[in-house]
């Protein structure tokens, strides 16, 4: 569960480390994020000092897609999963990844939510 003031570790090659989520969307007063969901975030370090690789700057505003979660969630098929951090996946206002890459595997369920531009560029499925 993701909520506000959140940190979370970015899963992509985008340039950004870690980032906190500034509002969860979808809805009239949502507090939590949970896999598949889309919030807003802002960048709070780097991975590398220098800014001329980095395709983001620090303290710019984005929106992420959850990718990952501490919270323990049940599939249909009895098996319980959870994850060692919450991370995410920054993405563009028209909805494609920033990043050329996805770091890790990422959960079935966003194939589920249609979220096929990020399951061909992830290592893997969990």
């Amino acid at each position: 569960m993701i909520q506000q003031e959140t940190i979370l570790k970015v899963a992509d090659n985008s340039g950004a480390k870690t980032v906190k989520c500034i509002k969860v969307l979808g809805g009239f007063k949502k507090r939590y994020a949970s896999l598949g969901d889309i919030i807003v975030i802002s960048v709070q370090q780097l991975r590398n000092k220098s800014k001329s690789t980095s395709k983001v700057l620090k303290g710019s505003v984005f929106r992420a897609l959850v990718v990952g979660t501490k919270k323990r969630y049940k599939t249909r098929d009895g098996l319980v999963l959870s994850l060692a951090e919450n991370t995410a996946v920054l993405i563009n206002k028209q909805g494609n990844p920033v990043g050329t890459r996805i770091l890790g595997p990422i959960p079935k369920i966003l194939k589920k939510k249609n979220f096929m531009k990020f399951v061909s560029l992830s290592s893997g499925l969990i």
